[in-house]
C-alpha cells in the first residue's frame, strides 16, 4: 500500500478532491517541469533542434515502459479522439458489417465510428449490460461473425464498470474482428500489458489518471498496423526529418512503427517535459500498487455509502480506482454544486455520482465527502 502522497500536490486542507476520472491536478514538480519548458521558449536561441526533438522521444518512451511496448509502437497524439480517429480511418469496414460500443460510452468513441458506419453502410451496436452489471458477458454475447472492429474503454467513464479486455480481445479476434481500446479512465491506475491485451490500437490521454497534461495523449499502434495513413502528413513523421539541413529533399517513406501517426508539432517541449514528470512518479509508484492502493480507498468509500442507502457495482464488476455511485430515487442534480460549497469535488455522470479518489486522498477527505453527503441529503429530505 502507498501512504498517502497529497505532500507532492499543492491541494489545500480544505479542499476534497475526489474527482480524478474529470482531471488530475498537477504534481509539483510536473508544474515545475512545465514551468521551467515555457520559460525556455522565452530564449529561443538556447533551444537546440536536439534539445526539443528529444522531449518527443522520452515521453514516447516512458509511456511504451508504462504498457509494455517497444517505443516505436506509440505515437504521440493531442486527444483520445485524435488516436480513435487514425484507428476509424484505417480499418477496414464493409456493409453489413458491425461496430460493437458500449452503451454510455465516452462520446470521444462513438462519433468517428458512427461516421464510419455510415459511410460504409455499416451499423454501430452499442452493448447494455445485462441485470447483474457484467459488461464483459454483454459484450461477449454481441461479437458474432458481422463483427469488424470493437471499439470500447476499459473502463466505462460514467460509472467505472470494468472489461476483461483478454476474453474479449480472444473473443474479437476469433471472429477477425480488430480491438480498438480508450483507456483515458484506467492508464496509470491499472496495470496493461499490450502483449496480454493485443489491442489493434490503444489510446489514452494524459490529463485524468495519468496525472499529465491537457491536450496530450498516446496513441499504441500493433505492428501489424503500422503501414496505415496518418491523419496528417507531419515532416517529422518522415524518414531522415532530424537533419533539418535536409528537409527539402522530401522523402516518401516514414520513420519506423508508429510514428508516422504522430500530430503535428509532436516535439511538444511545453507539455512533454510535464507528462514526463507524471510518468515518472507513476512508474516509480508502481501502476499496481496503485491500483490497490485506489481499491481499498474506494471499497472503504462503498461500504459508508452503503449505509446511507447509496449502492455501487461490487468488484470486479467495477475498476478498483473508480467507483459510481447510485441513489435509490436517482441522483439529485444540484449535488455535486452543494458538496463543492462545503470543499468536496466529485462529478455526477449519467445516472451516477462519481467518486475518483487518488493518492492524495486521505481519510480526512473522505470523512469531509460523508459529511457533506449526509448533510445534503438531510436537507433534501426537509425540503
Amino acid at each position: 500500500m502507498i501512504p498517502c502522497q497529497r505532500h507532492l500536490f499543492d491541494i489545500p486542507r480544505d479542499v476534497a478532491y475526489l474527482n480524478c476520472a474529470y482531471m488530475s491536478p498537477m504534481l509539483n514538480a510536473a508544474v515545475e517541469a512545465g514551468r521551467a519548458a515555457v520559460e525556455s521558449k522565452a530564449r529561443p536561441w538556447l533551444l537546440t533542434p536536439a534539445g526539443f526533438l528529444g522531449w518527443r522521444g522520452r515521453a514516447r518512451g516512458l509511456f511504451a515502459r508504462l504498457i509494455g511496448a517497444r517505443d516505436h509502437d506509440v505515437a504521440l497524439v493531442p486527444a483520445a479522439s485524435y488516436g480513435i480517429a487514425t484507428a476509424a480511418a484505417n480499418l477496414p469496414l464493409a456493409r453489413g458489417q458491425t461496430i460493437i460500443t458500449l452503451a454510455d460510452q465516452f462520446p470521444a468513441s462513438v462519433y468517428p465510428w458512427r461516421r464510419r458506419a455510415a459511410e460504409a453502410g455499416a451499423e454501430v451496436i452499442a452493448v447494455e449490460a445485462g441485470p447483474d452489471g457484467d459488461l464483459t458477458a454483454a459484450l461477449l454475447a454481441a461479437i458474432d461473425g458481422r463483427t469488424a472492429i470493437v471499439a470500447i474503454e476499459r473502463v466505462r467513464w460514467t460509472d467505472g464498470a470494468l472489461v476483461d479486455l483478454a476474453r474479449v480481445g480472444d473473443a474479437a479476434r476469433a471472429q477477425g474482428a480488430a480491438l480498438v481500446l480508450d483507456l483515458t479512465q484506467c492508464a496509470g491506475a491499472m496495470p496493461f500489458d499490450v502483449a496480454e491485451v493485443r489491442p489493434d490500437y490503444m489510446v489514452a490521454a494524459t490529463y485524468k489518471w495519468l496525472l499529465g497534461p491537457y491536450a496530450m495523449g498516446f496513441l499504441y499502434v500493433a505492428p501489424h498496423r503500422q503501414d496505415g495513413r496518418p491523419l496528417e502528413e507531419t515532416w517529422l513523421g518522415r524518414a531522415g526529418s532530424e537533419d533539418f539541413s535536409r528537409l527539402v529533399d522530401y522523402q516518401d517513406g516514414y520513420q519506423p512503427g508508429a510514428i508516422r501517426f504522430d500530430m503535428g508539432e509532436a516535439s511538444n517541449f511545453q507539455l512533454a517535459p510535464i507528462a514526463c514528470a507524471a510518468l515518472e512518479q507513476l512508474l516509480d509508484w508502481g501502476v499496481a500498487d496503485i491500483e490497490a492502493t485506489l481499491a481499498a480507498r474506494t471499497r472503504a468509500i462503498a461500504g459508508r455509502a452503503a449505509a446511507l442507502g447509496l449502492t455501487s457495482a461490487p468488484e470486479p464488476l467495477r475498476a478498483g480506482h473508480f467507483l459510481g455511485l447510485s441513489f435509490p430515487d436517482g441522483v439529485p442534480g444540484d449535488l455535486p454544486a452543494r458538496l463543492a460549497e462545503a470543499g468536496v469535488h466529485i462529478s455526477l455522470r449519467g445516472r451516477s455520482l462519481r467518486v475518483t479518489p487518488h493518492l492524495w486522498t486521505d481519510d480526512s477527505d473522505v470523512d469531509r465527502l460523508f459529511e457533506a453527503l449526509g448533510a445534503a441529503l438531510d436537507q433534501g429530505k426537509r425540503a
